[in-house]
This record gives C-alpha cells, structure tokens and sequence, in this order.
C-alpha cells in the first residue's frame, strides 16, 4: 500500500518532471561549489514555519549549529486568525510566526535563510541541501518541517474562500462561527462522519454533496433523524466577498444561502524532497514517522503537516519539539 501511496505522490506531483524543469543554473552552480566553499551544519531544517521554528529552537537550546530555510509559503497563508493555541489565541498566524522567528533567531548557533530547496542527496558528511538560487548547504541531519499543499476543487470562488469563510477544522474555528447555518462539503462516508462530528457546534447543518449522494439507508437514517438536509445539485460556483462566502450558486443557477462552509481536502506533500531521499509514506501521503518523528532514512526527521493529520499550531508546535530534542540525542549518540 505504501507503494501505491509513493507512485500517487509522484504522479500527482510531477517530481521527474520539476526536476527536469529545474533551472540550467542550479545544476552548473553546484558543480562548481568546492569543499570548502560549503557551510556544514549540525542540522539543516527545511521549512521555517510552526514546527521547523520549534525544532530550531529546541536544537538551539542545545547549542547545535542550525540554517532553517524557508520560501515563505505556508498552508495557511490567507487564513486571518489562529484559534486553540495558549497564550496565542485568534492571533494571526503570520504574527505566531513573525514572534516566533524573532525568538528562535535569538538562540546564536541558530540561522535562517530566505529561499526554496530544490535539491537534497546523501553525501559523506550527511546530506547536501541545493537552494533554487544555487547556494549549496550541508549538514549532519536533516528535518523536513515542508507542510504540504491541499488540492483545491476547480470550482470558482472555493480557493478565495478557502481559510477565511470555507475551513476545514472545528477545532481551529468551530467556535467562532457556532450556532450558525453551516454548509459541508462532503459525501458518502467521509460526509457523514463530518457531518456528526460537527452537531456538536451547530444544529443548522446542510450537507452539500456536489452530486449525487451516496450515503447507505443508515446513514440517510441518521442524517434526516437529525434534521440535516442534503443538496445533491451540481455546484457552479462560490459567491463571496473578498473571501467570505454569500451564498452557492448551482448549474442550474439556484443558489443556497450560506456563510460558512467546511470541506475536507486532499492534498500531496508541499517538497518532493523526503519521497526523492527515500522517505516511506503512509497510506494517507504523510511522511512516516515514528513517536520520536523519525522516518525511515537514518539522520532524517519530519513534523508538523507533512506527517501529521490532525493540523493544527499547537500539534505543529509539539512535533517541532520532539523532532529537535530527537536529532539532537542522534548527534550525540554518532559522536559520544
């Protein structure tokens, strides 16, 4: 199953193609790089965000020479506020950030670089990082904090929307919008299973189904028994206003009332990177970890969304921890 997931991965994300594809300058730049001319770090963390900030803080506390990289693209780039995280409740995410890079950054083995990893291979020193800009970085470990990227429908209005009025955690921001009308998008058993889940923050529930539904006699039981209607008409597309949602628009040019909207995606693993090192997946496309956010290559750790389902700061955060505490234990066994 595990190869079926890797072959989707490589498949949905183009990963020979982006190679091939990769600037002519990239490659030239790297083969003139000597020895000497490249940094060797403890640890290169690649993906600056929650969970790559905790990791860099937790090795920095630890006295190891760190480089962070980032692109500066999270997940949640359009989402305005961040919910169930203490002492940074309905912040903005970018703020939590913002605060939290300025704190790592104070830690003097710790540094960060601005740009967009586009290479990585084993050597005999550790691992071999190659920038977009053709800056060359090596370290003893490496950790994937990368994220991943949700594959939005082709529906218009949905990606505008998606973060701000369309979201997909009740945990993250159930409350602020409780007791309202609310939308799902979702059929079958996933559907179903979103749909029970969040009557706990709202009895005005309308499932949208985009089609025709396939939920079992049970399950339609159920639904109705709740008082949870289902629309199987096509949706045309999202009307909203500078991403908050007014009302769904269907194909037949009816429309649906509604201000806010959950939908559960897909998504495909934010860099190639960990797959083209050797990193297993799960059934689901995360990295595989174990407890102590170690994959299946020796000397390389992921955390935060790449290799955990339930996404969120607060879980971002805690992997962050446990991946730099753990790396750091590696860097002391290989050399005690």
């Amino acid at each position: 199953m595990e190869t079926t997931s890797r072959r989707n991965f490589i498949k949905q994300t183009g990963m020979a193609l982006g190679a091939v594809m990769l600037p002519l300058s990239v490659f030239s730049f790297k083969k003139q790089y000597t020895m000497k001319d490249v940094s060797l770090f403890d640890v290169i963390i690649i993906g600056g965000s929650y969970a790559g900030l905790s990791a860099g803080m937790a090795l920095g506390r630890a006295l190891k020479k760190v480089l962070i990289v980032d692109s500066g693209q999270p997940c949640n780039i359009q989402t305005p506020h961040s919910h169930n995280f203490l002492t940074q409740d309905g912040k903005a995410p970018k703020e939590i950030a913002a605060l939290g890079k300025e704190e790592v950054l104070k830690y003097k083995t710790v540094h960060f670089h601005e740009g967009h990893a586009v290479m990585a291979s084993k050597v005999s020193e550790g691992f071999e990082v190659c920038m977009l800009s053709g800056v060359v970085f090596r370290a003893k470990k490496l950790i994937f904090a990368t994220g991943v990227k949700d594959i939005m429908p082709q529906l218009d209005g949905f990606s505008a929307c998606w973060g701000k009025s369309i979201i997909h955690c009740p945990f993250c921001h159930g409350y602020e919008v409780k007791n309202q009308p609310t939308g799902i998008l979702g059929n079958g058993d996933a559907g179903f299973e979103f749909a029970k889940m969040l009557s706990n923050w709202t009895q005005d529930l309308t499932l949208f189904t985009n089609g025709p539904a396939t939920f079992t006699d049970a399950q339609l039981k159920k639904l109705q028994y709740h008082h949870i209607t289902i629309i199987e008409q096509p949706i045309a597309y999202f009307e909203h206003q500078n991403g908050y949602l007014k009302q769904i628009v269907f194909s037949d040019l009816t429309d649906h009332p509604i201000s806010v909207l959950y939908a559960k995606l897909p998504f495909v693993q934010q860099s190639v990177l960990p797959l083209a090192l050797g990193c297993d997946l799960t059934v689901q496309g995360l990295i595989k970890v174990n407890e102590f956010q170690k994959t299946s290559v020796y000397g390389i750790s992921a955390c935060g969304d790449n290799a955990n389902p339930l996404r969120s700061v607060s879980n971002a955060v805690a992997s962050g921890t446990v991946a730099g505490a753990m790396i750091n234990k590696e860097l002391t066994d290989d050399t005690f």
